[in-house]
């Protein structure tokens, strides 16, 4: 059939050298001064057009909120070329898997990968970065070269002739430029033909492109005597690079921003989570999750205050009174240019290395629902003229709806006023509208109300900003979980807790519900609590039979074999449920506050 719509690419851009529409046909975009060519990119390409995709990044924007908060609160001026290198207390945080919030390698295949692959110097970050991808991993690429970084498989070639092309490597291909040079050294293409090998990986149409070069590449692999299942072999792996395979230069600038926010997570977590949060949406992990991450590593985080809280996240001084004191180890302020191997089972010295430990985060304004950044720099700038009365002066002076100042009532942003949470939400319906006089109010006594309870307040944190800063929702299960002897992530992760190979049970919230196509029908699931996170493997039987409950629920209990191998857990579950059975009234308020990110 014909195309019925166009989709945009939202970074491709098209150069050429005449006015772009005696080129090809174009058309007016629904965004206004926008036009859109009506060819698609494969058109565009195959008419020698030059097209470009250009690739925002998240994290270079959390970078530099991180560099401007170091310098700003404690001194200490930073860019991306004078961060220190090698330091080896960065590799081993990866090593451990300490890896939330972090670039590239925060994913569940990620974090199972690294404890495994050890990476000690900078070229292990980017062997990581292209190793965890459909290219590598459907080509079998992953274990081969697992074992052989570990001295566990001898290093082998395919031919002798690609020594020099894969040596870096350990022999096993891995970029896009490594098949290219395969392709010319032992099938006998020419740059074209290499050239269109590159242009087919990651291409829609990739496999059938590579598919025309085929019989060239077995023509020249005959010649150096690689045929029958070594040429098929070889053959297989370039073929799986039209599922996604990474260049190397692309690997290798990934890798400096998985250092860099590495070092930052090291020495500044507090820091770290702020311009994670001023940068949401982007990352694998939701602001819930990231915040529980920060908390586990002695963070301080503190819900959004109308008096304190600047329009985004920011920093504050745990004791106000007091100067902050310098933290952390001088270590990381010079380069490491040795390499240093990483000692499994040693005491995890990451605190030693935090110097912004006299801090808190304080969330913006901006997190509370219905806000935005727009509203809260107006309520900031209003707030620095002069102090806000009452609700009704904040309502008129911002320019704030009733149902933003329920938001910030229900997220405790008055408390800062002597209003708890109640008392505020009676006072918010009380307000005078916007179109009223100055000075002309209604209002009527606040009857006696309750305070609100931890749990109450969790779940009103939750309503208000997706974020629980003073505790995870299972804290508060935590005792009932022990008595029906559900383990936490903590228990099943320590390797002194129960033996791998034991059938245990295990209880948290569903953050991401993934199902790769390179995965043979298994649904990964990534389980937390207030301790930590748990990769669950779900087989496609298991997947089958609790379905609809798996896709729907988003607290569960989930029942399984504990795998613990190479500082990797996983659970291979064999049972899931909801946690309706164990506490009917947390089940139904998490669900309607907690939303998992679910991916392909």
């Amino acid at each position: 059939g014909s195309p019925r719509h166009l989709g945009i690419h939202s970074g491709g851009m098209v150069l050429t050298e005449q006015p772009i529409g005696d080129v090809c046909p174009i058309e007016r975009a629904r965004m206004d001064k926008r036009t859109v060519l009506q060819w698609d990119k494969e058109a565009c390409a195959s008419m020698g057009l030059v097209k470009f995709d250009l690739l925002g990044l998240g994290m270079l924007s959390a970078l530099d909120h991180m560099m401007r908060l170091s310098e700003r609160w404690l001194g200490e001026s930073w860019t991306l070329a004078t961060l220190p290198k090698g330091e080896p207390a960065v590799y081993d945080m990866l090593c451990r898997a300490d890896s939330v919030g972090v670039f590239q390698v925060e994913s569940r295949a990620q974090i199972g990968t690294l404890p495994r692959l050890r990476p000690r110097e900078f070229y292990d970050l980017a062997i990581e970065i292209a190793l965890i991808r459909p290219g590598p991993i459907q080509g079998g690429a992953v274990h081969p070269y697992i074992r052989r970084a570990t001295g566990r498989e001898e290093v082998v070639y395919p031919h002798p002739s690609v020594e020099h092309v894969l040596a870096r490597t350990r022999g096993v291909p891995l970029f896009q430029e490594q098949l290219m040079e395969m392709a010319t050294v032992l099938g006998d293409c020419s740059r074209d033909d290499a050239d269109l090998l590159r242009r087919a990986m990651g291409s829609k149409r990739g496999v059938e492109r590579i598919e025309k070069v085929q019989k060239q590449l077995f023509t020249g692999m005959a010649a150096k005597g690689i045929v029958g299942d070594q040429a098929d072999t070889i053959y297989r792996q370039i073929l799986s690079f039209a599922n996604f395979g990474f260049a190397e230069s692309h690997a290798l600038s990934f890798a400096t921003l998985v250092y860099y926010s590495s070092w930052l997570k090291l020495h500044y977590p507090a820091i770290f989570l702020v311009g994670l949060l001023r940068a949401q949406p982007m990352g694998f992990y939701s602001a819930q999750s990231l915040v529980g991450d920060a908390r586990r590593h002695d963070v301080v985080v503190r819900r959004p205050d109308l008096l304190l809280s600047a329009a985004t996240a920011d920093l504050e001084p745990l004791d106000p009174a007091a100067s902050p004191p310098r933290g952390g180890l001088d270590a990381c302020l010079v380069d490491h240019p040795e390499r240093t191997e990483f000692v499994e089972g040693t005491p995890d010295p990451t605190p030693q290395h935090r110097r912004d430990g006299a801090y808190a985060v304080r969330m913006g304004l901006d997190s509370v629902r219905g806000i935005g950044l727009a509203v809260a720099t107006r309520i900031v700038e209003a707030r620095e003229e002069r102090a806000f009365s009452d609700l009704a002066d904040l309502s008129r002076r911002a320019g704030l709806e009733a149902r933003q100042l329920e938001a910030l009532a229900t997220a405790g942003a008055f408390e800062g006023l002597e209003l708890d949470r109640r008392r505020a939400l009676w006072e918010a319906g009380w307000t005078e509208r916007l179109d009223q006089l100055e000075g002309l109010r209604f209002s009527a006594p606040a009857p006696t109300l309750p305070l609100m309870g931890e749990v109450e307040t969790m779940l009103a944190d939750l309503w208000a900003t997706g974020v629980t800063p003073e505790g995870h929702p299972f804290e508060h299960l935590r005792p009932m979980l022990r008595r029906a002897g559900i383990f936490s992530v903590a228990e099943l992760s320590d390797p002194r807790g129960p033996e791998s190979g034991r059938r245990v049970t295990v209880a948290g919230v569903i953050t991401h519900r993934q199902r790769p196509g390179t995965a043979g029908g298994v649904t990964f699931l990534n389980l937390e609590d207030e301790t930590g996170m748990l990769n669950v493997v779900c087989g496609a039987g298991l997947w089958r039979r609790h379905r609809a409950l798996a896709t729907r629920v988003n607290a569960m209990v989930i029942r399984g074999l504990l795998e613990r191998r190479d500082g990797v857990t996983n659970l291979v579950a064999d049972r899931l449920g909801g946690i309706e059975d164990l506490h009917p009234d947390a089940a139904s308020a998490l669900e309607t506050r907690l939303r998992s990110r679910d991916f392909r």
